[in-house]
């Protein structure tokens, strides 16, 4: 990862979200970012059963906050080479992409992501 330099501008895949961020630093465990914007915004549920709404906890998954730094695997960052956009409006970009796509499903798991982010959109927005 040494082609990347402090404030760089990359993407970073952090669990099932994707972002734009400010290359702070390499540590043994990974990149450090300062989060910008957000691409696409995390999937609602158990990460580890994706698309299943039959697990003992339907987490509710928010997106990183602005500015908010994360250790991200060296291999889920890359260069970004466009235009940052406003956090606010990438955030409800993201936001309206995926309860669109979710609205397309008529099942369980799409029906209980979508109850969670109508709660998170008042979370991020009504503040």
């Amino acid at each position: 990862m040494s082609e990347l330099q402090k404030g760089d501008i990359v993407t970073a895949i952090y669990k099932t979200g994707k972002y734009i961020a400010e290359y702070t630093e390499e540590r043994p465990n990974g990149i450090l970012v300062r989060i910008l914007a957000v691409l696409k915004h995390p999937m609602q549920g158990d990460l580890h059963h994706p698309k299943d709404a039959e697990v003992g906890f339907f987490h509710e998954r928010k997106a990183l906050s602005y500015r908010e730094g994360a250790m991200i695997p060296k291999q889920m960052v890359k260069k970004y080479d466009g235009d940052v956009p406003d956090y606010k409006d990438s955030l409800k970009e993201s936001l309206d992409k995926m309860k669109a796509e979710l609205q397309k499903d008529a099942g369980a798991w799409a029906e209980m992501s979508l109850r969670n982010l109508e709660t998170l959109e008042k979370e991020y927005f009504l503040r």
